[in-house]
């Protein structure tokens, strides 16, 4: 078993020849990393070899990429792989395809080359190191054929660190017990569905597969090791773990399990599951806190089957609208209705809001939903803030007219003034660095092919990481409509449909989260959320922070290739229990 100790010790040439093998013919990453030694961390020699990865200019990476065998190739056929590749192709079931996988691998492999100049380069032990199947290999081998070249060189890229990192974890005898428990659990959570019969995941308010999730997650809970289990008057589920003393106060944490239709496995959830797995750890140990621990699985905070998105966190901090009951589904059932059917009982919603004073904090940890952590190689980051937003719906009028009899100068062309915003939006956020702007929705009511558009409707979805930057932008963009519209003779309106207040994270509560990624020998870097989370709801009574886990697949989310690693989620894990052991040392 290879140790950090003797890694450290070696001379530079022993401690390339200890990596051999970690990156496939490719002893110069070990080589150029020797230097950043000592290493604390495990983590700190991955991201080291990252580095010089990243460092190391295109023709060098081409070359990396290019030393690795194609999936199923000849040089597989002819036992002609190094011992390492030999043993992930097998474990995936490469050596043992039918004839049929095999004329499609060989098939894929030859158009991948064809199209980018460099074999395909896929993980194929997975995000949780047990192997894909190889019809998952095969789709995954579909999907990216039709990729950028520049994406998909990347994405070679970080597949040969995924590669490495699981070499580096057998070499060192390491198990990401806590990260396998992680994901474990959401694999097994996502069992529960109202879209099962079509293999997508949705879990939409008080569905019985809301309700199954309510009720195993709660099971897990009480497994866990915490205290006191129950599911309150709105479907939360929430679980405590006391501290040494009962009356201490609470760190309160959690995320939603409700999810989008067609979602992914980790949004939400993933907040729930990493602090129920410190939890756990804590009980394996016997040890307490000189703080509690609350964990609150949020019922609602996607607003999918009811308008009524973050019901479960403004319900916490005692601002339940009783006139969210009488919202109505598709299906004609009142919320109220759908409480009663699963047995809560709303009156006592407003019951629930918790005092501020009880609690230490808000913390929530969330797949990030985007790019920024998957294209920097990195598997954690701290939330600054979490963007405000506002949304609006516009239409703007001009004259319907004949497409063929109508001179260019004299047309009053609603669409074309409409597409001329959209790009004007694309601009302007992009000059605030961290803002973003969607004009989401884009249609011409009644339109013809053969009519100058009359009408345009659209939507505005403006973000920012402060109320002052997301105001600014807004009147940036209204401005724009109304000068787009005078010059093209046009009429405009634009109705404002939500207003939400950015939410900074506290800079205590900041500090925290980036010593707990900086004690894992990880850089530590922050960025702003532009997704909403239940956090920004807390943020209203009392500090909160964020800390981001990578996403695979480019960080996609709302779907179904959201991804994560057992590894990344290990770290996730590792970096909330640093967090815990300092506000132990604070709080003592």
């Amino acid at each position: 078993m290879l140790t950090l100790e003797r890694l450290n010790a070696a001379t530079p040439a022993e401690f390339t020849a200890l990596l051999e093998g970690i990156y496939e013919h490719s002893p110069w990453i070990a080589a150029e990393a020797a230097p950043a030694r000592p290493f604390r961390t495990l983590a700190q020699l991955k991201r080291a070899l990252v580095e010089v990865v990243r460092g190391a200019g295109r023709e060098r990476q081409l070359a990396l990429i290019r030393a690795h065998p194609e999936l199923a190739g000849k040089a597989a056929v002819a036992g002609e792989l190094t011992a390492e590749s030999t043993g992930e192709q097998a474990r995936a079931g490469l050596t043992h395809c039918s004839r049929e996988e095999f004329d499609t691998l060989q098939r894929l492999n030859t158009d991948y080359t064809l199209r980018f100049g460099w074999p395909f380069i896929l993980a194929v032990r997975g995000p949780r190191g047990t192997g894909l199947s190889r019809r998952q290999i095969i789709e995954t081998f579909e999907r990216r054929l039709a990729g950028h070249p520049d994406f998909e060189f990347a994405e070679c890229l970080r597949h040969i660190h995924r590669i490495a990192e699981i070499r580096l974890d057998e070499r060192f005898d390491v198990v990401p017990a806590l990260g396998n428990q992680v994901w474990d659990w959401a694999e097994q959570l996502a069992v529960h569905s109202d879209a099962a019969a079509a293999g997508q995941l949705t879990v939409t308010y008080l569905t019985p597969a809301h309700r199954a999730c309510a009720a195993q997650l709660s099971a897990w809970m009480s497994e866990s090791g915490f205290d006191a289990v129950h599911i309150d008057a709105v479907g939360n589920v929430v679980g405590v773990y006391h501290g040494a003393e009962l009356t201490a106060k609470r760190l309160l944490t959690g995320s939603h399990y409700d999810t989008v239709r067609n979602g992914g496995k980790y949004d939400g959830r993933l907040g729930i599951l990493v602090p129920m797995a410190c939890v756990a750890a804590l009980h394996r140990a016997g040890r307490r806190l000189p703080f509690g621990i609350e964990v609150v699985a949020f019922s609602e905070e996607e607003g999918q089957r009811y308008k009524a998105a973050f019901l479960s966190s403004e319900t916490l901090i005692g601002q339940f609208d009783p006139a969210w009951l009488e919202q109505v589904d598709a299906d004609g059932i009142t919320m109220l209705e759908a409480m009663q059917q699963a047995g809560l009982e709303p009156a006592a919603a407003p019951t629930l809001a918790r005092r501020p004073g009880d609690y230490l904090g808000f913390v929530e940890v969330h797949i990030e939903q985007g790019p920024v952590l998957d294209e920097l190689d990195l598997p954690l980051g701290v939330v600054s803030s979490i963007n405000g937003s506002v949304r609006l719906l516009c239409e703007v009028t001009g004259v319907a007219s004949h497409a063929g009899t109508t001179p260019m100068d004299r047309r009053r062309d609603a669409a074309a003034g409409v597409a001329e915003l959209l790009l004007y939006v694309e601009r302007r956020a992009a000059q605030d660095g961290d803002s973003v702007g969607t004009v989401g929705m884009l249609q011409v009511p009644n339109g013809s092919m053969n009519v100058v558009p009359g009408r345009c409707s659209f939507s505005l979805d403006l973000r920012a990481p402060t109320d002052a930057q997301r105001d600014r932008l807004a009147a940036d963009v209204l401005a724009e409509l109304a000068a787009i519209c005078e010059r093209r003779g046009l009429r405009w309106q634009a109705e404002e449909t939500m207003r939400a207040a950015a939410a900074p994270s506290d800079p205590h509560w900041q500090a925290r989260w980036e010593r707990a990624v900086a004690a894992l020998g990880l850089p530590v870097f922050t960025l702003p959320s532009g997704a909403g989370h239940d956090a920004m709801v807390m943020h209203q009574v009392m500090p909160q922070a964020m800390l981001f886990l990578r996403g695979g697949n480019a960080g996609i989310s709302h779907n179904p290739l959201e991804t994560i690693s057992n590894d990344d989620a290990q770290l996730c894990v590792s970096a909330f229990q640093q967090l815990l052991e300092q506000l132990a040392e604070e709080t003592r």
